[in-house]
């Protein structure tokens, strides 16, 4: 019975989301932990925008409390696509756990480390894409 469940479950999953399934694997590529918690970025979501900002999935997992790791469940984290502007060191979350973040800020890359290398691993590896001719930001 749980197995029918489960894929009662999974086949409707899929067909509410086809997108899921054209979806290919992810390269997840940790950046070093810092006493915030880790950090993620997916190498098989890299794109440009049509504006030449480079777009990435990354995932965040905040630090455990030391006193709760033992009865607290180990968190997933949270999802964020990013927009980097890699020529200016600015960032802004456009998403997060797939709710757009309409008229995000740019903000500026320093200050927080796991940021700070998800946006130069990202940078270093979109070398590899063509950006599309990008528009000077005001």
């Amino acid at each position: 019975m749980r197995t029918l469940l489960l894929a009662l479950v999974l086949t409707c999953s899929l067909m509410a989301c086809p997108a899921a399934v054209m979806a290919g694997p992810v390269d997840w590529h940790e950046v070093p932990a810092t006493a915030a918690g880790r950090q993620w970025w997916d190498a098989g979501s890299l794109r440009y925008s049509r504006n030449g900002e480079l777009t990435v999935l990354s995932r965040f997992q905040p630090a455990e409390a030391k006193d709760a790791e033992a009865t607290k469940p180990r968190i997933l984290g949270d999802l964020y696509v990013m927009q980097i502007d890699c020529g200016q060191n600015l960032f802004r979350d456009t998403s997060i756990n797939g709710i757009p973040r309409w008229q995000a800020e740019w903000q500026p890359i320093e200050g927080d480390a796991l940021i700070e290398a998800v946006v130069q691993q990202s940078c270093a590896a979109a070398t590899a894409l063509a950006p599309p001719r990008a528009t000077p930001r005001s």
